[in-house]
């Protein structure tokens, strides 16, 4: 199939079907006699298994690394377990920040319902994120 053919496929601008080319994450697709490149169907396999990795959060670069190891011939299965475990390990630590700063955000809300901004000097700047002294 030719790109466009490809990228209409896969929900995908042909401009990124190229930019996976010149990364490495597809391979080089044969050349018609006019030029135009014609993909088969591991390639159509291969933006598949991209998509669903960036979905799982893994970045192009993780990505790479799985399929170069599948390229060459090994099986990346536990590869991609230790990403995917890593990968949830950053969400759990990021999940964690996002919490103790909804806490603070609560308390920073209660307190401005709480003040009345006659009461705000110029010296505070704003006295709903003052510190108490």
């Amino acid at each position: 199939m030719l790109i466009g053919e490809l990228a209409e496929a896969v929900a995908l601008p042909t401009q990124t079907i190229r930019f996976y080319e010149r990364k490495g994450l597809l391979p080089d697709p044969e050349r018609g006699a006019n030029g135009y490149r014609n993909y088969d169907g591991s390639t159509l396999t291969r933006l598949y298994f991209i998509g669903a990795a960036q979905a799982a959060g893994l970045t192009l670069a993780e990505i790479g690394s799985i399929i170069e190891l599948r390229d060459d011939g090994t099986a990346p299965c536990t590869h991609v377990a230790g990403l995917i475990e890593n990968k949830l390990s950053t969400v759990r630590a990021r999940i964690a920040t996002l919490v103790a700063l909804e806490a603070e955000l609560d308390g920073l809300v209660e307190r401005s319902h709480r003040l009345d901004p006659a009461d705000c000097s110029d010296g505070e700047i704003c006295h709903i994120l003052s510190v108490p002294r």
